[in-house]
């Protein structure tokens, strides 16, 4: 699969929020119960900024059977941690992929690259929030060298089945 990763524009919204509503029926990969709107992401995606805390989409870039190229695939989000000043150097990355590019590696790619980038971004420790029944995305972020830093138990309730929250970390510098 070939790729373009760049940073997100507003014109990307659209296609981000539809990739992660994709996500939320099958209860592994996002908290949210109900789909989520543009207008109620549009705080969120402003909360991004190249210089920072990037929001970066990977996009296709060859046609293939499913659509043209230059259709986002997947996205990636590095997140501010607990929003206190002495946390600043600390961030929370999110990937989600489209359901055609999962297990293709794009995951991976998403992550090193943001591991790359995290100290020009002024980030020394990297973090994931990942339910403990997501096996490949804790297997994705393990593989690229982060630990389990701890595992919040039962802590959220979808579909009246109690799921853990495992917190996986990685010093950068």
């Amino acid at each position: 699969m070939s790729i373009h990763i760049r940073d997100a524009t507003l014109d990307d919204l659209a296609a981000i929020v539809a990739i992660y509503n994709s996500t939320i029926a099958s209860r592994s990969v996002t908290a949210d119960l109900e789909p989520v709107t543009v207008e109620s992401r549009l705080r969120w995606f402003h909360a991004h900024g190249a210089a920072r805390r990037p929001l970066w989409v990977a996009e296709q870039t060859e046609r293939d059977e499913r659509d043209g190229a230059g259709r986002v695939i997947g996205w990636l989000s590095f997140s501010d941690f607990y929003g206190r000043p002495a946390y600043a150097r600390t961030a929370e990355l999110s990937i989600y992929l489209d359901e055609c590019a999962r297990g293709r590696g794009l995951g991976r790619q998403l992550l090193e690259q943001a591991l790359e980038a995290s100290p020009g971004l002024r980030i020394d420790t990297a973090l994931g929030f990942i339910f403990g029944h997501n096996a490949p995305s804790l297997a994705l972020f393990r593989r690229a060298g982060f630990e389990d830093w701890g595992m919040l138990p039962r802590v959220a309730v979808l579909d009246g089945v109690e799921r853990d929250l495992v917190i996986l970390g990685k010093r950068i510098a």
